[in-house]
């Protein structure tokens, strides 16, 4: 098992210095999410050969090796020309990891349009099926080069994209039927996912190569007011990636059940809370999660 960083709330170090502070915080591997000097978000990656070589002499130096990388992309878009530009950047991320030495892509279903936008947009354009057929076109291509070159690629779904709960999204990748795809549990989503927990957990089983820990309150629960944003009644699905502890994972399910699963891929710790704090944070939940798997995978 990896129990690795995602270095988001630290984006603004140099590479080199994400590197320096990951390992400092004790972590051995490192999550790279988007960041605009490598993987960017929405377009083509911002990576040459130097910068390649640069990364790669930082990750030696400081004894870490690169876990995951997540890139996003519109690759669900209903727009043909929005979908195309997606399956060419993907194109080239997978050329980048495989220069990188990354066996692991993680990504969304493709923010390809929200249930609320679906449902004010008169023509379908953004309907749940619309975006399913485009992120199948993308597949199309895309799974025979992941399969060609070797590297899997672990989706999530997402709140407030057209595909939000385990469920179906489970159905999916099994209906892909490749090595090369997998499936991402994110726990701070984990209330939109569905009702359970250890349910929507063990609906991964052999399909499960990564997870992201971080807490999060139940805004769905009780009245569903359990949060202040405006304008009142926003569809936002608000959730948080806080430190273990702060919100209502039920960490001890979490864990035990993917020990019962025989989980053994990436842990990624995804905090995005209060920036000042970022190493407090870092650190305390590298020490954590390290708690909760020697308990129940010694």
């Amino acid at each position: 098992m990896k129990i690795a960083l995602d270095p988001y709330m630290h984006r603004h170090l140099s590479l080199e210095e994400t590197c320096r502070l990951t390992a400092e915080l004790g972590y051995e591997h490192l999550e790279l999410s988007p960041r605009d000097d490598f993987v960017k978000w929405w377009t083509r990656p911002r990576v040459y050969p130097d910068r390649v070589k640069y990364f790669k002499k930082a990750l030696k130096d400081y004894g870490l090796t690169l876990a995951s990388m997540q890139p996003m992309y519109r690759w669900s878009s209903p727009y043909e020309d929005e979908r195309l530009n997606a399956v060419e950047n993907w194109k080239r991320v997978i050329e980048v990891a495989l220069e990188m030495e990354c066996e692991l892509l993680i990504s969304e279903f493709g923010r390809g349009g929200s249930p609320e936008r679906s449902l004010v947009d008169k023509q379908g354009i953004h309907s749940p099926e619309a975006c399913e057929n485009a992120f199948w076109k993308s597949i199309d291509v895309l799974v025979p080069i992941l399969e060609r070159e070797g590297l899997t690629l672990s989706i999530e779904p997402h709140p407030e994209d057209w595909i939000e709960t385990m469920e179906p999204a489970v159905d999916i990748i099994k209906t892909i039927n490749s090595k090369a795809i997998k499936c991402s549990y994110i726990a701070p989503h984990a209330f939109y996912y569905g009702d359970d927990l250890e349910t929507t957990l063990r609906m991964t089983q052999g399909e499960l190569v990564h997870a992201r820990v971080a807490d999060t309150f139940n805004h769905k629960a009780s009245s569903g007011l359990r949060y202040i944003v405006n304008p009142p009644g926003s569809n936002a699905r608000v959730h948080q990636h806080l430190d273990m502890g702060q919100g209502e994972i039920n960490w001890d399910i979490f864990f035990k059940t993917l020990h019962d699963m025989g989980f053994d891929g990436v842990l990624s710790s995804c905090v995005f809370g209060w920036e000042e704090r970022a190493e407090t944070s870092s650190r305390f939940m590298r020490e954590e999660i390290q708690r909760y798997v020697d308990k129940y995978w010694q």
